[in-house]
C-alpha cells in the first residue's frame, strides 16, 4: 500500500513530539497501543479514505460493515490526526489509570463500533426530517467522535472544574456540549453528527444501560477497577493519582505551556484554521454536502490532492 502523503507531515511530527516529551513509560499500554495503531494506519493505510469513511449508504444501504471499525482509525491528514491523538493521550493517562487497562481497552474497541453505529442512525434521521439526501452520503472517517465519547467519561469519573472555550469558563459537565458548538462554528466541515454520536455513547455509558450490558457480556472476567475514595482525588496542577506514579510537572509544561486541554484545543485549531485558510475560503465559495464527495476530473496534481485532504468529515 502507498503512503497517502508524500512529504513532510508536520502535524505528525509535532505529534511525535509531543509523545516524546510525556515519555513512552508514561504512557498506559492501551493508550500507547491505540496511538501507534492510528499513527502506523495513517502512514499504511488498510484502505483508501473513500473505502474506510463511514455513511448511511455505504453503511446501511450497501451493507459495508467493516468500515465500523475502519473509519475511526484512519484520518484525512496530519492535522487531523495530530488533534485527534493528542487528546487520547491526555484523555487515556487519565482514564486508563483510573479504570484499568483490560476495561479501557475494553471501552475503546466497543465505542469505536458505537460511534459509527449511532452516526449511520442519526444522519438518517437528518436526511429523513430535512429532505435532504446528501446527509445519507456525508461520509466520515476520524477518531474524535471516541474522544468525545471519552470526554463524558472523564467528566463524569473527575467531576468539577470548568474550561475556558473561546474565552468563556464552562463547567466540565456541560463542556462537551459547548465544544459541539464551538468546533462547528470554526470549523463547519467537521461532522457533528459524528461528534454528537460520541457524546451520545457516552452518555449511554454514564446514564443509561451500556455499562451494564458491558459487564453482563464480560461475564465477570473483566470489570471497571475504581478505587474507592478516588473520584475526586485527581489534582490538575500535579496529574496525581493516589497509588500511581505519576511523570514529572514539568513534563506538562513543556508540552502544553501552562495550558489545559480545552485551551491547548482551542489555540490549536485557530492555528489550524489559519494555517489552512486558503482551503476554507474555497469551500465557503460552494456548498457542499458534510463528508465525502467525489470531485470533477483535475485539472492540476496539487488541487486533486487539496480536495481529497477536505472531502471527508472529520470525527
Amino acid at each position: 500500500m502507498q503512503r497517502r502523503h508524500k512529504g513532510l507531515n508536520a502535524g505528525l511530527l509535532l505529534l511525535l513530539s509531543q509523545i516524546y516529551q510525556v515519555g513512552l513509560n508514561n504512557i498506559p499500554p492501551v493508550t500507547l497501543a491505540a496511538l501507534a495503531v492510528n499513527i502506523f494506519l495513517f502512514l499504511q493505510p488498510l484502505e483508501p479514505l473513500n473505502k474506510a469513511c463511514i455513511s448511511v449508504t455505504e453503511g446501511l444501504y450497501m451493507r459495508d460493515w467493516h468500515r465500523l471499525y475502519l473509519s475511526p482509525i484512519h484520518h484525512a491528514d496530519d492535522w487531523h490526526l495530530y488533534f485527534n491523538m493528542v487528546s487520547l493521550l491526555w484523555k487515556g493517562i487519565k482514564l486508563e489509570r483510573r479504570l484499568g487497562s483490560v476495561w479501557f481497552g475494553y471501552i475503546l474497541s466497543l465505542f469505536s463500533l458505537l460511534v459509527g453505529v449511532v452516526y449511520i442512525f442519526l444522519e438518517l434521521i437528518l436526511a429523513e426530517l430535512l429532505d435532504d439526501s446528501s446527509y445519507k452520503r456525508s461520509c466520515a472517517v476520524g477518531f474524535s467522535g471516541v474522544l468525545f465519547a471519552l470526554k463524558v467519561l472523564n467528566n463524569y469519573y473527575h467531576p468539577g472544574g470548568s474550561s475556558n472555550i473561546l474565552g468563556v469558563n464552562v463547567s466540565n459537565k456541560y463542556a462537551c456540549w459547548f465544544e459541539l458548538i464551538a468546533i462547528h462554528l470554526l470549523s463547519p466541515g467537521t461532522s457533528f453528527a459524528g461528534h454528537l454520536a460520541g457524546i451520545l455513547v457516552g452518555l449511554m455509558y454514564t446514564m443509561g444501560p451500556l455499562k451494564m450490558i458491558m459487564k453482563a457480556c464480560a461475564g465477570g472476567f473483566i470489570s471497571p477497577t475504581v478505587f474507592s475514595g478516588q473520584r475526586n482525588s485527581y489534582n490538575p496542577d500535579n496529574s496525581r493519582y493516589s497509588g500511581y506514579s505519576s511523570y514529572p510537572p514539568r513534563n506538562y509544561n513543556l508540552y502544553t505551556g501552562g495550558l489545559n486541554e480545552d485551551e491547548q484545543f482551542e489555540r490549536a485549531m485557530r492555528n489550524s484554521l489559519n494555517d489552512r485558510d486558503g482551503r476554507t475560503r474555497y469551500h465557503n465559495n460552494e456548498r457542499r454536502p458534510y463528508g465525502f464527495w467525489l470531485p470533477p476530473e483535475e485539472s492540476s496534481a496539487e488541487e486533486l490532492r487539496s480536495r481529497r485532504l477536505n472531502r471527508f468529515e472529520r470525527w
